[in-house]
């Protein structure tokens, strides 16, 4: 008998996202979380990117997340600013929003969905079969689900128990992170060697990040750690006392090897960890959730054969491979010296030029991920822009049509001239116009199209005309065969 069709490993940022994602699709999933509270010892990330920003706007919850947070140019490339407010997107900036809130928003949500999450438990290893997955958890207890996924962190014991490699870089630098209140007062502002001092949001406590050098690992950071740290870097540790909490991270950098071993599979940082340069490694695991989740759910329900879900690693693990890329080398650009000094110089002025910066930003970003799915027109693979199109019924956004996690097809040349009925129930058709310019970040104008198929993580998926070729062959790899087939 199974408990659950999907059991979630790690209720953080990419657990809670993919459970949201598969309760819209009517799954039975569940969480399994260690932390009694959501709260965290600390904020940890710092920020959402533009296409997180959009993936939460596709949900209808963005709003959530921007009331809280507060919009702005937080992009950048080893401490380069990047300002993508010429992007063509509703959301061309980046959201400051610790960690620690944007759990509390997503948990809301996750709660409203009747996601079921079992705290104070941790999943510690698990058999599977053909029909399911054993999965063991600490106390003793058993589940049984149809599917599990690790979300469960860098030490991920769902990753370790399916014997998944892990392989990568060992740290080379550590950094302390803390928050704590001072006798006297520090000047804020960031080090060019990495790190720095800030306020910490209550008005009493500072925020401070320091590098440290060779890198310390294997033990829990103390308050006499932080105080060497700051005497070290300022020559003063300012009085500092009554840490509210104290941790380290590394640049250690790794991937798993794979993302999926038959019912199991992994996301987040129990699927890559990197270092923190670009703050995008949070925004990486909501965005592996939304590609997993509704690929999931039609395999659970048996409207996709098993194999759709090998497209979630060939399409997510060289988007990971190329942040761990890009964050090894703005760690490079951060070490100390005259010659790397020189080398930021030449890099700062090149991306003060517009292609460069385009470039840069829309990797850092994640706006310019580009799943390969064939040749053909530059939207197929690519993000939908969220355009204002034109229906019978009125204006209406196209990132409103994917708030139930539902493909949708959109016909934007003359009504009636596609059939979707042999897949009723799992794609949407919307009539529409749209007069306006099709853009797309760092490519600029592409040619507008007829019609395309928008997947519920709002990659285009088919472009073509009414009567063009391909559709019933996209629709059938992506949304399962034909009724009746």
């Amino acid at each position: 008998m199974t408990d659950h069709a999907v059991v979630i490993a790690g209720g953080g940022p990419t657990g809670m996202m993919l459970a949201g994602e598969l309760a819209l699709a009517g799954i039975d999933v569940a969480i399994v979380e260690r932390r009694a509270r959501q709260d965290r010892d600390g904020s940890r990330a710092g920020g959402l990117h533009a296409r997180t920003i959009e993936v939460l706007d596709q949900r209808g919850i963005a709003g959530r997340f921007l009331a809280e947070g507060k919009a702005m140019q937080i992009q950048g490339f080893a401490g380069i600013p990047l300002d993508i407010s010429d992007f063509p997107s509703r959301h061309n900036y980046g959201l400051a929003l610790w960690q620690i809130h944007f759990e509390r928003i997503l948990a809301d949500w996750v709660s409203e969905l009747g996601v079921p999450i079992t705290r104070e438990c941790e999943v510690t290893g698990f058999t599977q079969d053909d029909g399911g997955v054993d999965v063991e958890l600490s106390g003793g207890q058993k589940l049984r689900a149809a599917y599990l996924v690790g979300c469960d962190g860098g030490r991920s014991a769902v990753r370790k128990a399916a014997g998944v490699g892990f392989p990568g870089w060992d740290p080379t630098t550590s950094w302390l992170i803390a928050e704590a209140k001072t006798t006297d007062e520090p000047k804020f502002g960031m080090r060019r060697e990495g790190g720095g001092i800030g306020p910490a949001g209550d008005g009493e406590r500072i925020r401070v990040v320091l590098t440290e050098q060779p890198p310390v690992a294997g033990r829990e950071p103390t308050l006499q750690d932080l105080s060497e740290g700051l005497t070290a870097a300022y020559g003063t540790d300012f009085g500092v006392h009554s840490p509210t909490w104290i941790s380290r991270f590394t640049d250690m950098t790794r991937q798993a090897e794979s993302y999926r071993t038959g019912r199991v599979l992994l996301a987040g940082d129990a699927a890559h960890v990197h270092p923190p340069q670009g703050g995008q490694g949070l925004n990486m695991g909501v965005q592996d959730a939304v590609n997993l989740g509704w690929k999931l759910a039609q395999v659970v329900v048996g409207a996709s054969p098993d194999g759709l879900l090998d497209t979630y690693h060939a399409e997510r693990h060289p988007v990971a491979a190329r942040v761990l890329h890009n964050t090894m080398a703005q760690v490079a650009l951060a070490a100390p010296g005259a010659r790397v000094d020189a080398v930021r110089d030449i890099l700062a002025g090149l991306l003060a030029l517009d292609e460069p910066r385009k470039q840069i930003a829309g990797m850092v970003t994640g706006l310019d991920i580009h799943y390969d799915l064939g040749e053909g027109h530059p939207l197929l693979g690519r993000r939908m822009p969220d355009l204002d199109v034109v229906t019978a019924g009125g204006s209406v956004r196209v990132y409103s049509l994917l708030h139930g996690a539902r493909p949708v097809l959109l016909n934007l040349g003359p009504p009636g001239g596609l059939d979707v009925t042999p897949w009723a129930g799992r794609v949407q058709l919307a009539e529409a116009s749209y007069a306006g310019v099709w853009e797309l970040p760092v490519l600029g104008e592409v040619t507008a199209p007829a019609a395309v198929l928008i997947r519920p993580d709002g990659y285009v998926a088919w472009v073509g005309e009414v009567s063009g070729p391909g559709l019933a062959d996209a629709l059938t790899t992506w949304f399962g065969p034909p009724a009746g087939a």
